[in-house]
């Protein structure tokens, strides 16, 4: 616990400051005053991030996050868990969305085994395994806090590693048949919204199969004694820097929660969430499952809010109530409802199209246009 709370302390407030001077920079530039909409909205988050008026990301990642859930053995998926090692090997051979993708952004797929049931050999993945899927959350907890705390801090040095080697800009992605399931419950649970509203089709599930998981998501709540605390949660608190010390209770719970009714790969990715935050690098989060993950991350540590990009809004229906409880606007609306992480890659393009407009667009003075 003491390198968690290490890590949740070492994040600091972006730096407000040169945010200023990039949005001062902004309006020098032969353009109406925020006519460029989002773009300037990344210039300045981009800034204040990184402390640079215009940063530059040479090295990116997408850290895809894998692992498996023992829920599935409930019936709520589409697809048998025996998917999750087949398309991590996917991943590593390059045939995946989100490889495609990433090379058309110019970066680096990072895949991870932090739980898939399986034992895997590849030279380019790294293996931080806990340990073999999680247990049946619908009948025990999922994972013991020290798993969970394990996983998130092994997210974190997977940063840590890749700042390093020399990495600035971080999208997450994840693997794991079961893991909306997962998610759904942590956003029950940490919001009381009620599970027709956080359910979701997943894999594309039939009528049947989407009730059946719905009540396996209120059966998981109600073994882990978190129905009632759900309900008494704060749905719209918002995890902008300014939460306020109820977020320290907040934390403790979101902790428990992400044990009892979620995922390794979900855990990893609160970690790599945290840990841009505490190297000052953005982190774009992608779909449903990133987003929970950003939930527990902004109420363990809300300063690391500011350091979240939302990439897009995914078709799955409980992920606008995630964004809505987190405070954060999808820059993208593609009915995509995919994971991996390929909503956030495509917005390595928009952050690098920002970029652009910050360093080569000319100024009113440079290209001599008149303001009146």
């Amino acid at each position: 616990m003491n390198n968690l709370h290490n890590l949740i302390n070492a994040i600091e407030p972006i730096h407000q400051e040169v945010a200023l001077q990039a949005n001062n920079h902004l309006n020098q530039l032969t353009k109406p005053q925020g006519s460029l909409g989002k773009l300037e909205d990344i210039a300045r988050q981009v800034a204040g991030i990184t402390g640079e008026v215009m940063p530059t990301f040479e090295k990116k990642a997408v850290i895809v996050m894998a692992g498996d859930h023992g829920v599935c053995e409930e019936g709520i998926s589409a697809f048998p868990a025996a998917v999750t090692p087949q398309m991590v090997l996917n991943f590593l051979y390059g045939g995946a969305a989100v490889n495609v993708l990433a090379r058309h952004a110019g970066a680096d797929v990072v895949c991870v085994d932090m739980g898939v049931n399986a034992d895997l050999e590849h030279p380019n993945l790294v293996s931080r395994k806990v340990r073999k899927g999680t247990r049946n959350m619908a009948k025990e907890a999922a994972l013991t806090l020290e798993e969970t705390t394990q996983a998130i801090v092994a997210g974190s040095e997977i940063v840590d590693d890749l700042v390093a080697k020399g990495y600035r800009l971080f999208a997450t992605g994840e693997m794991g048949i079961g893991n909306t399931t997962a998610s759904a419950a942590i956003l029950c649970a940490l919001t009381g919204l009620d599970t027709c509203l956080a359910v979701g089709r997943g894999t594309g599930i039939d009528d049947t199969t989407w009730l059946h998981k719905q009540s396996v998501v209120n059966t998981a709540l109600d073994v882990n004694g978190l129905r009632e605390r759900g309900a008494g949660a704060s749905a719209g608190a918002s995890a902008s820097a300014s939460a306020s010390a109820e977020e320290g209770s907040s934390g403790e719970y979101a902790l428990e929660v992400l044990s009892k009714v979620g995922g390794l790969e979900i855990a990893g990715l609160v970690g790599v969430i945290l840990g841009a935050a505490k190297h000052r690098c953005p982190v774009v989060v992608d779909g449903f499952i990133s987003s929970t993950a950003a939930l527990v991350a902004i109420r363990l540590a809300p300063l690391s809010a500011s350091y979240m990009l939302a990439s897009h809004l995914s078709q799955e229906q409980g992920h606008a109530k995630v964004l809505e409880s987190v405070g954060l606007a999808a820059m993208l609306q593609m009915d995509m409802r995919l994971g991996e992480g390929t909503g956030a890659v495509l917005v390595f393009n928009l952050i690098d199209a920002a970029g652009k407009i910050m360093k080569e667009m000319a100024t009113f003075e440079s290209a001599g246009v008149s303001r009146e």
